[in-house]
């Protein structure tokens, strides 16, 4: 990292100090420069969008994609490294399950992505196998420690994000408190767990949890505002694909439009060639 991108990522560490905070999700450079624009102090990667952006599928059983799958590790680490050099704001990097099961590709893989300018990222237990979806506990806690190995071995400001997908498989909530609280005992700086959506679940996290919470809004258009996500403790949220996803959908129905009626309705809302011209060449400067 240069001094400017540690800078930011400092002051990465310090927004989880306190507080609750809106982390929303780019796939590309220029998704992240609208972004950054509109004043979030940062922003994250989303492994659904980048892959949606290479055609390709994103997490769900990854072990049945096939070669032609998922987006591979080299692939993934040039778009961080596209989007956290277009951006002046700390970026975190979705880094999927760290690409590789074993706890030195964990440690690689956050290697990597630090060398690429993020100032975060996640690693989560999700294996994409439907037989075992969950790494084993003690192993998942092996690769949470060896993440945090190579972020003391780089000097760097980096938030570790352990993340367990405990509720999306329906392990259970004690599950998602038990591997929580183990991920922070292995050096882990915030917690992720998909799937907490209503104050219920919420609020027994962050009093269960031994640290910071991140939640994911916006994948069924969830109901629970930022400040009622503040009021539960929560300290910070993301959106995951959700925006990419809904441009994907404006996307299919303008196609749609245009194959199936011939007509042009879908372009009264674009926005005007100039306008982003105008925008893209102000945040350059």
């Amino acid at each position: 990292m240069d001094s400017e991108q540690r800078t930011r990522a400092q002051a990465f560490v310090d927004l989880h100090r306190e507080g609750c905070f809106l982390l929303p999700n780019a796939w590309d450079a220029g998704s992240a420069r609208i972004l950054e624009s509109v004043g979030f102090p940062a922003i994250a990667t989303t492994s659904a969008g980048i892959a949606f952006s290479f055609g390709r599928p994103d997490h769900d059983f990854f072990t049945e994609h096939g070669d032609q799958g998922r987006v591979d590790r080299p692939t993934m680490m040039r778009r961080i490294h596209e989007i956290a050099t277009a951006v002046r704001v700390p970026v975190s990097a979705d880094l999927e399950e760290g690409y590789g099961p074993d706890a030195q590709e964990v440690a690689t893989t956050v290697s990597l992505a630090i060398e690429a300018g993020a100032a975060g990222g996640n690693i989560e237990d999700f294996t994409g196998d439907r037989t075992t979806p969950l790494f084993d506990e003690v192993h998942a806690v092996d690769r949470i420690r060896a993440a945090r190995a190579a972020v003391a071995a780089s000097g760097e400001p980096f938030v570790l994000v352990g993340r367990t997908d405990a509720l999306l498989v329906d392990a259970g909530i004690d599950e998602a408190i038990r591997r929580g609280n183990s991920y922070f005992a292995a050096g882990a700086d915030c917690v992720f767990v998909p799937g907490a959506a209503d104050p219920t679940t919420i609020s027994t996290l962050v009093n269960a949890l031994d640290g910071p919470l991140n939640v994911v809004m916006g994948l069924t258009g969830g109901a629970l505002s930022m400040a009622e996500l503040a009021d539960l403790g929560v300290r910070r949220v993301t959106v995951g694909g959700s925006i990419a996803r809904s441009l994907y959908r404006h996307l299919l129905d303008a196609a749609h439009e245009l194959a199936d009626q011939g007509t042009f309705t879908y372009g009264t809302t674009q926005l005007t060639q100039s306008a982003l011209n105008a925008h893209f060449t102000t945040l350059g400067n």
